[in-house]
């Protein structure tokens, strides 16, 4: 029983660090207000949630929108606060994004695409 308890807690903590690396370079990008190396991590199209505008755009298009988004609410701090997986392997993020006096609930929810893990949907949601 304590054996079993033991590995339940380590794959628990193998899963959590594992995340911790996937959303690394996108963490980075966001706490940093880079649009374009952001992007980098994006899927091909992506559903980004702006302070309740919600839209699907183009890796293209989604650049020149986080671009504006990052310049009216330039970034002060960002981290992740909670990583995980859905039952069908989705992996997501939750994160707090500070700019200035302001707030953000963040969500990323990525999926593996030819051995890389690609936002495919993003919001910042103003608390």
């Amino acid at each position: 029983m304590k054996r079993s308890a033991l590995l339940g807690i380590l794959l628990v903590v193998v899963l959590q660090s594992w995340s911790q690396t996937i959303f690394a370079p996108m963490k980075d990008a966001v706490k940093a207000g880079n649009a374009k190396e952001l992007v980098k991590h994006l899927n091909t199209s992506v559903d980004l949630n702006l302070e309740g505008e919600v839209n699907t755009y183009s890796r293209a298009q989604a650049e020149f929108v986080l671009r504006d988004f990052f310049k009216k609410h330039a970034p002060t701090d960002f981290n992740i606060v909670h990583t995980g997986s859905s039952k069908g392997g989705l992996q997501f993020a939750i994160g707090k994004y500070q700019s200035g006096t302001d707030s953000y609930d963040v969500l990323m929810r990525v999926r593996e695409v030819e051995k890389d893990f690609l936002i495919h949907e993003m919001s910042f949601v103003k608390e």
